[in-house]
Parts: structure tokens; sequence; C-alpha cells
């Protein structure tokens, strides 16, 4: 099942809000449709994000009334601007509007009309070559995942989150076709439940052997055997390998590391920010109050508690065995590793 389609009329995105109850695409024809979407999570996970937001921006480009290319190109740089307001921790997300933005500035000497078709061709683009590098993460990943292994995964890193096939699941997916027989345990990922609502209904819908356990629950299945290994996605890393990755994944990297673990990340090389020098400098997100004191519309905690909700923390590089990108694995230390697959 595709996480988003082109078509003439513009965007179809998978509502993920509404996953497991409900299969249901939404079409946004408009660049401000794409922005909603991407707020309320109705396509969430980083690469998937920086693929609609270059749809988005094509979107802006196609429904652009200008006719010089001044006004043509203010409006697109405006466009960007709203999707890139959005939300602040997905590098991915950046990394594709300014790919979008080289190709309108660095085609300055075309006409509107062919402007907009290269626009569009670049975003498709984007998605091809995103659903390329998940499928070499799968390859490269599955070579850490031994036959039998009993994996542990945390939030949603599948294809739900990706252009398609994902990462961290993509890894899982690559190891189960190629029959290593792997049993996955996915958290249920608090406060919105990608890990219930997503990730086990993806492995689900491929067959790939899941049980769904509460994130509480991690200690004492590493504790009693039952793990081998973690392999979760990212959402941006630093320069010396530090991984911003939904909240809770920096809990499960502690307890790889205090039961011997491999604890991995998968994650295209659009993930990798070497302008961050380390973790601290990654900006979190933190997201309304109602995604914690309420459950699908129903309220589960006090009226006026005071919450506090980031969506994302901080790993630090000094607990993950090896990251999984699109060029190869990458081992400790990682300033020189990430810094050499630049090169």
């Amino acid at each position: 099942m595709n996480t988003m389609e082109w078509h003439d009329a513009g965007l179809l995105l998978l509502d993920q809000t509404l996953l497991p109850i409900e299969v249901k695409y939404i079409n946004c024809s408009t660049v401000e449709d794409v922005v909603e979407a991407i707020k309320t999570m109705k396509v969430r996970g980083a690469p998937a994000i920086g693929v609609a937001a270059a749809y988005g921006l094509a979107l802006g480009a196609l429904h652009s009334e200008s006719i010089d290319r001044m006004s043509f190109d203010n409006e697109i740089e405006v466009a960007g601007r709203m999707l890139g307001a959005t939300r602040p921790t997905a590098v991915n997300l950046f990394w594709a509007l300014n790919r979008m933005l080289d190709v309108l500035h660095s085609n300055c000497d075309k006409g509107v009309p062919e402007m907009k078709r290269i626009l569009l061709d670049e975003a498709h683009r984007i998605l091809l070559e995103d659903i390329e590098m998940n499928q070499r993460i799968g390859s490269f990943g599955s070579q850490l995942v031994p036959p039998g292994a009993r994996v542990l995964t945390h939030c949603n890193a599948g294809a739900l989150a990706t252009g398609g096939y994902g990462t961290a699941l993509g890894v899982i997916r690559a190891a189960h076709e190629s029959g290593k027989q792997i049993q996955v345990f996915a958290d249920e990922t608090r406060p919105l439940l990608q890990g219930a609502r997503l990730t086990a209904w993806e492995l689900q819908q491929d067959n790939i052997p899941v049980t769904l356990i509460t994130d509480s629950m991690a200690g004492y299945l590493m504790r009693k055997g039952i793990i081998d290994l973690a392999v979760v996605g990212a959402d941006r890393i630093a320069a010396n390998g530090d991984v911003a990755n939904k909240i809770g994944t920096y809990t499960v990297a502690v307890l790889c590391r205090e039961h011997g673990i491999p604890f991995y990340v998968a994650a295209p090389i659009s993930t990798i920010d070497m302008n961050l020098d380390n973790g601290d400098d990654i900006v979190i997100e933190e997201r309304e109050t109602v995604e914690v004191t309420a459950v699908f519309g129903q309220q589960i905690a006090p009226q006026g508690i005071k919450v506090f909700n980031p969506a994302f923390d901080i790993t630090p590089h000094r607990l993950i065995t090896a990251i999984i990108t699109d060029r190869g694995i990458l081992r400790p230390p990682y300033k020189e590793s990430l810094k050499n697959i630049f090169v």
C-alpha cells in the first residue's frame, strides 16, 4: 500500500491518523493542503515528510498564476517557507525543500510553464530515489540480522514513514524476504501509538511475525533474553552520530546497552545533518497537550493537568552500535565514518 500517489488532481496521501481502523486517502490539491497534512501528522515519518513537501512545492508551482519568473520564484519561495515551518526536527523536510529550490534557482533561464514541469519532475524523482535508498538500507541492514532473530523496533519507520519499503522496517522486511525467520516486537510508542497503530498493522499486512508490547515492557523482555537486537529510524543525525528520533528511543538504547544488545539506527543520507556538531543542537518539536491527555478523542487524564510533550529525544552516539545508510553500514567513530560517506 502506497503512502502517497500523484495524480492529475494533486497528491493523494494515506491518512495515517485513521489507521488501522480505516484506510482512507486524502487529496491535497494545494500547498496549503500539504502543509495541513504534515502539521496534523496525516503524513509522518522524516522521509515521507520530505517527499510530501517536495510535492507541496510542486503544487504551489502548478497553481501559480504568475507570468514572469521573478513573481513565480517569489511565490515558490513563500510556499517553501510555509512548508518548512510545519515540523522543525526532521531534517529530510528541509533537505527536500532545499533540493527543489536549488532546481528552481539553477534553471533561471526557463519560462514559467517549463519550470512548473521541471519542479514536478523533481518531486517524482525524490519519491523514486527515496524508495531506492530504503531498499539499499534494507539490503545492507539485513546482513546484521541473524537467522531467527527477535527484533525490537520503536515507533514506525516503515513504508508508511517513507516513500516506500521503509528504513528500520526496510531492514526487517529485507531480513524476512531473505528467509531468516525473524520475529518482531513492536512497542506501542506513546503518545500517538505509532507502533500499535502503524508498525503492527504494516507488518501484519506483509505477514511478518509481530508481537505488540507496551513501551514499559522492553526492559523485561531484554532481561529475559527475548530480544536479540533493536533497530529504529531517525529524524535527524548530527555530525558526531547523535540521533534524534521518536521520544522513547533513548530509553530503548540505554536498555540495549545495559543488556549487551546491539542497537542499530537505519536512515538515508538525507537524514544526516553535517551542519550540526552534536545532538544538543537539534531542535526538538513539542506538540499539543491533547496527544497525552486523550486517546482517540477520549479524555484519559484530569482536566487542566500540566503536560510536557516533546515529540523526539536524542540518543547519544556512544549508545549506537551502527548506523545503516543507503551507502553502507557506518561504525564508530561516527565523526569519521559520517564524514567519509560524503567524500
